[in-house]
């Protein structure tokens, strides 16, 4: 416990030193006094977890970087962890996809080599798109900008219709109306997309 009040307040002083603060500016911006600042410094006492969050809020480090004694160049800060956390989020949602489009070349390579007379190997790849972008909807919802949603599902609907004409036209039925669902959906995703919108604001 010695140990990691002094290691805090090491990190305490050199944050503030480099940022330009006194001790009496940093006690006003966490409304405590300059003598308790000088207390953590000094490593005389260790602040409270919420004081340590304000701290770091306020120096735009984590948590982590207050209670490391040993530092690799320059702190972590929230904006670097954001950063980090949403490019990690489209890897995980990029190679989730180009999974969904892996199974659907592998499908097709079966069908294509050992079951020649199955018909229309390719169709896979017809339905691999709304597979994909139901991946992307869902992982979009999650973690990215469900703001997106709005295009992510027009374009699951019409590529979902595409898919079921191709598959129809394949059997030698000519639906193109199947085509004309997609307008009332799009209206309704529209109406939807508005009506969050709305009630967002």
């Amino acid at each position: 416990m010695q140990d990691l009040k002094f290691i805090i307040a090491k990190n305490i002083q050199k944050l503030r030193q480099e940022k330009g603060m006194t001790q009496l500016e940093l006690a006003e911006k966490l409304n405590y006094s300059d003598k308790s600042v000088s207390k953590w410094e000094r490593g005389e006492s260790l602040p409270d977890i919420v004081v340590l969050k304000a701290v770091a809020d306020l120096f735009e480090v984590t948590l982590d970087y207050l209670v490391e004694e040993e530092h690799d160049g320059k702190p972590v800060t929230k904006e670097m962890m954001d950063k980090n956390y949403r490019r990690n989020c489209y890897i995980i949602t990029g190679t989730s996809i180009f999974i969904v489009v892996l199974m659907a070349t592998l499908i097709f390579g079966i069908l294509f080599m050992f079951f020649p007379k199955t018909g229309y190997p390719w169709l896979c790849y017809a339905y691999a798109v709304p597979a994909s972008l139901i991946v992307w909807l869902v992982f979009n919802s999650i973690w990215i900008n469900p703001r997106k949603n709005f295009m992510i599902v027009s374009l699951l609907v019409w590529s979902l219709l595409i898919a079921l004409y191709l598959t129809f036209f394949t059997m030698g039925y000519h639906i193109l109306p199947i085509l004309l669902v997609g307008i009332p959906a799009q209206l309704i995703i529209w109406m939807w997309s508005g009506l969050k919108n709305k009630v967002k604001t």
